[in-house]
């Protein structure tokens, strides 16, 4: 059956599925090439990691995301529609958690980590790191935004 006849096919031609998406891949895409002009020598595996899977860094690609989703709703809906006011306080969570939840978590566990290997060089025990969940400073929060709300406005005039 081909896929215009599927209801799955209003799914992915939405303009707010399509800016969202896209404003997450491109941030995506911009964080991969700015770790292979940081760090020259990487692997593969690194690339595509950065590319599907790591958070952190330059620009935030959930920030991206959820503004470009709360834009083009309001786009689309208008900002007084019930759908416009669930995705723009979404959004603010959302980026309040990328500037400080996730960010103090990710700078106590590197803390953590520090104190925990010299403990365990002076003790001579095992020590096992933790995972360093790394959150956005407030430009990479900024750029995020501003990427997700120009490529909202991108889809909208379309």
């Amino acid at each position: 059956m081909p896929l215009r006849g599927l209801p799955f096919k209003g799914f992915v031609e939405n303009p707010i599925f399509l800016a969202s998406v896209t404003s997450f891949l491109s941030a995506q895409l911009i964080k991969t090439v700015i770790m292979l002009f940081r760090f020259r020598k990487r692997s593969a595996r690194d690339v595509v990691e950065t590319l599907v899977w790591r958070t952190g860094g330059m620009p935030s690609s959930h920030v991206a995301l959820v503004s470009s989703m709360a834009a083009s709703t309001a786009f689309a809906e208008g900002i007084g529609s019930n759908l416009f006011q669930i995705s723009f306080w979404f959004a603010l969570v959302v980026i309040r958690d990328a500037l400080g939840v996730r960010r103090s978590s990710g700078l106590q566990a590197r803390l953590l980590n520090v104190l925990g290997k010299q403990v365990s060089e002076y003790t001579k025990g095992e020590f096992h790191p933790l995972k360093e969940v790394h959150g956005h400073t407030p430009l990479e929060v900024a750029v995020g935004c501003f990427l997700g709300l120009f490529i909202a406005i991108a889809f909208a005039s379309l």
